[in-house]
C-alpha cells in the first residue's frame, strides 16, 4: 500500500528548505501524538484531539459492534439509509457512498424542501443515522425530532429505525440511551473533521454494505510511510505551504474517490483558517473548469494538475489528515480548534430568539419580480448591483447558497461564471453545510474575501417538533446570523434573495453572464 505523488509541483519541491526539514523532523513526533507541535496556545486542544492517529488500529475494536449493527439492519431489511449530520458527521460517509457506489441520503441541510425530499413514503425499510459529536448540533437535533415524530406517526417504533453516533456523555448520548435507542460512541479525543475512520464514518459505511476493514486496513498499512524518509505527507504539506499563499484548487473528476474534494475542503479550511492565515480549498467542477486567481491545483487522477495524489479511499483519509496537521505546523496555527464556527451559531440563536418564530428581513436595496438584493452595494439593475459588488479588489469570492442541494443545483454555475469574470478564486458552498467547513476560514483566515449569499423563499415549510420556529426560519436565521458575523468585519457582502427559486436562479445567472 502506498500514496503515489506526481505532477509539476513535485519537481519544484525543495527538500533543503527550512519548512521541509522541520516537517520531516516532527512527523515521527506527530505519529506518537506529541501535543506540543503547534505551540503552547494549542497544547490544551491538541491533548484531546490526536486520537485520529490511532484510528486505523483502534477502530478495529468497533468491528464486533459494527457487525452486530449490520446483522440487525439486514435481518429487519433496513436498506434505505438516511444520514442526519453536519460537517465531519456527513462528509466522509458521503465520499464512502460515492466511492463504493452505495445508496445514501445525506441530510446536512435545514432547507425544508431538501428535508421533505428525504422523507420516505414508507419508513418500514428506513434507518436514520443521527450523527453529532457534540450531541447538540441544532440542524441534527431538529432533524432527529422531525424523524422521530414521523416514524411514530407511521405506527412504527422510532427505536427500531434510528441509530445514534455521538461522543460518550454528550446530551444526545444520554437522551438516546434513556430512550432505548441504539447508540454507538465515537472516540471523544477525535475532532469531527478528523473522524472519517471513526464510528462517524464506519457506522454509515457498514449499514450501506461497505466492509469497514477495507478502509482501516488500508489506512493502517500506509500510515508508517508518512514518518519514513521521503514521506509523501511531508512532501505534500511542504508543497501546499510553499507553492501557494492561499488558494488550493481540488478536482476529483475521473478519480476512484469521487467526492473526496468536498471532504478535504472542510478538513483544510476549518483546520488552517484562523489567525488571519490559512489555505483555502476551491472545489472545481471539472479539470477544465476555471480556477481563477493564484492557486495550486490538486487532483486524484490524470496528469493535468500541479499535484496528483493517488491512493485508495482509506489511504487518502489518513494521508490528508496527516498533511493538514503538518500544514498547521508550518502555518503556526492550531489545526484542531474552530474558534469562529461558534460565532455564527450564537448569532443564529440570538436571531431566533429575537424573531419569535417569524423571519424579520430588512428592506431590500433593489427588487425585481423574482429576486431581491440586500446589502450596502448600490445599483439600479441586477447587473449594476453585481458589477459594483465585484468592483471591490478582493482575493477571493465565496458564493454561499442556502438552497435545496439536489433541486436548485443550477445555481452552482455561478462559481464558474464569477471565476471567469473576476479572475479570482471562487468557492461555492451550500448553506448551512459550509458553516461547518469554509465558514471558519471566511472569518478566521485571510481577511480578503467577498461574500455573495443566496437565499430563497420556501414554497412549503416544515415545523420542528418542540420548537416555536420552523426549518425555513432556522435556515434564514443561519444565513442572516452568518451575514452579521461577516458584516462585523466589514467584508464586502451582498445577499440575493430568490422570491421564486427557479426564475430567480435564471435571472441571477443571466445577470452574472452579462457582467
Amino acid at each position: 500500500m502506498a500514496i503515489k505523488l506526481s505532477g509539476a509541483a513535485l519537481t519544484k519541491l525543495d527538500k533543503s528548505s527550512t519548512v521541509y526539514a522541520d516537517l520531516a523532523a516532527i512527523a515521527p513526533r506527530l505519529a506518537t501524538k506529541d501535543h506540543a507541535l503547534w505551540g503552547s496556545e494549542a497544547e490544551a486542544e491538541a491533548r484531546i484531539r490526536l486520537n485520529w492517529i490511532d484510528l486505523p488500529t483502534s477502530s478495529r475494536d468497533l468491528l464486533p459492534e459494527l457487525d452486530a449493527l449490520s446483522a440487525w439492519a439486514r435481518s429487519t431489511n433496513l436498506n434505505n439509509i438516511i444520514l442526519a449530520g453536519m460537517g465531519g458527521s456527513s462528509l466522509a460517509p458521503e465520499v464512502i457512498s460515492k466511492t463504493y457506489r452505495k445508496s445514501l441520503t445525506v441530510l446536512d441541510s435545514t432547507d425544508p424542501a431538501q428535508i421533505a425530499a428525504a422523507i420516505p413514503s414508507d419508513f418500514t425499510n428506513t434507518v436514520i443515522v443521527v450523527g453529532s459529536k457534540s450531541g447538540s448540533t441544532i440542524e441534527t437535533a431538529s432533524q432527529r425530532a422531525l424523524f422521530t415524530e414521523l416514524i411514530a406517526a407511521a405506527g412504527l417504533n422510532p427505536v427500531d429505525h434510528i441509530v445514534v453516533v455521538t461522543d460518550p456523555g454528550s446530551p444526545l448520548d444520554k437522551d438516546a440511551r434513556a430512550g432505548g435507542f441504539r447508540v454507538i460512541n465515537a472516540d471523544p479525543n477525535v475532532g469531527g473533521r478528523y473522524s472519517a475512520l471513526s464510528a462517524f464514518g464506519l457506522v454509515p459505511a457498514v449499514l450501506m454494505g461497505v466492509d469497514p476493514s477495507l478502509l482501516i486496513d488500508d489506512a493502517a498499512a500506509v500510515a508508517p510511510s508518512f514518518i519514513a524518509p521521503d514521506s509523501p505527507a511531508v512532501a505534500a504539506a511542504t508543497i501546499l505551504f510553499e507553492q501557494t499563499t492561499q488558494n488550493i484548487a481540488f478536482c476529483d473528476e475521473g478519480s476512484s474517490v469521487p467526492g473526496l474534494s468536498d471532504w478535504i475542503e472542510q478538513l483544510i479550511a476549518e483546520s488552517t483558517g484562523k489567525n488571519q492565515v490559512g489555505r483555502l480549498p476551491i472545489v472545481t467542477e471539472s479539470a477544465s473548469a476555471p480556477i481563477a486567481g493564484p492557486a495550486i491545483s490538486v487532483a486524484f487522477a490524470g496528469t493535468q494538475a500541479d499535484l496528483i495524489v493517488e491512493g485508495t479511499l482509506g489511504e487518502q483519509f489518513i494521508f490528508w489528515e496527516y498533511v493538514t496537521a503538518l500544514i498547521g505546523r508550518a502555518l503556526k496555527v492550531d489545526p484542531f480548534n474552530q474558534p469562529n464556527v461558534t460565532e455564527a451559531k450564537d448569532r443564529t440563536g440570538a436571531l431566533l430568539a429575537q424573531w419569535n418564530g417569524v423571519v424579520q428581513s430588512p428592506t431590500p436595496s433593489l427588487e425585481t419580480e423574482s429576486i431581491a438584493f440586500y446589502g450596502t452595494t448600490a445599483g439600479s439593475t441586477p447587473v449594476e448591483m453585481l458589477r459594483n459588488f465585484f468592483a471591490d479588489p478582493t482575493h477571493y469570492v465565496a458564493v454561499m447558497a442556502y438552497l435545496h442541494r439536489g433541486k436548485d443545483d443550477a445555481v452552482t454555475e455561478a462559481r464558474e461564471i464569477i471565476a471567469r469574470h473576476t479572475e479570482r478564486g471562487v468557492t461555492f458552498g451550500w448553506g448551512p453545510r459550509f458553516l461547518h467547513s469554509t465558514g471558519q476560514f471566511h472569518k478566521g483566515g485571510q481577511h480578503n474575501g467577498a461574500f455573495l449569499q443566496i437565499t430563497g423563499e420556501s414554497t412549503k415549510d416544515l415545523a420542528i417538533p418542540g420548537k416555536e420556529f420552523t426549518f425555513h426560519t432556522l435556515l434564514m436565521a443561519q444565513a442572516l446570523g452568518d451575514a452579521e458575523a461577516l458584516g462585523s468585519r466589514n467584508f464586502p457582502q451582498l445577499r440575493v434573495h430568490l422570491k421564486n427559486r427557479d426564475k430567480g436562479i435564471t435571472e441571477l445567472l443571466n445577470a452574472l453572464k452579462a457582467l
